[in-house]
């Protein structure tokens, strides 16, 4: 089945069985490595990209639903040059211990601050719920206020 989206600002069309996960023609026709295989149940979060700016598990997302979508990876986070006030933090914060699990988290954390641009630890632990077996958390943590932080700068007019 021919399937058409977008994915990091370019338009692709892939042929494959419209109820393989998005997660594999990501990694396995289209090549983009960063998105992470984890548990395969949409539990851990490793997985997670966006489908038109929600944060979705693609390793149980259907292709075939990906049709007409916009689809960002971790690969395409970054504009240009220019990384994605999340990665700057996760670099600030010194947050990856193993690192597996992080493509997820950032991609969980730039969808919740599209919608809660400074959020509290409340907020935080109700929408980032992926998976880090390294224990990182209280580090992600630092880093999701400091990209929230960053992003209130980048936003604010000069």
């Amino acid at each position: 089945m021919a399937i058409s989206f977008s994915i990091n600002g370019r338009s692709v069309q892939v042929d494959a069985d419209g109820n393989t996960p998005l997660l594999w023609v990501i990694r396995d026709v289209l090549d983009l490595k960063g998105t992470k295989f984890g548990c395969g149940k949409a539990a851990c979060g490793a997985c997670t990209i966006h489908v038109d700016g929600e944060a979705v598990r693609s390793c149980s997302f259907a292709v075939k639903h990906a049709e007409g979508k916009q689809i960002t990876t971790i690969e395409g986070l970054a504009s240009g040059d220019q990384i994605h006030p999340v990665q700057q933090a996760w670099i600030d914060e010194m947050v990856p211990q193993c690192g597996y699990c992080q493509p997820g988290f950032m991609m969980a954390t730039a969808a919740m601050l599209d919608k809660i641009p400074n959020p509290t630890d409340d907020d935080i632990d109700a929408n980032i719920v992926n998976i880090c077996r390294c224990g990182t958390h209280y580090r992600m943590r630092k880093a999701i206020h400091r990209a929230a932080q960053l992003s209130n700068t980048q936003n604010t007019p000069s």
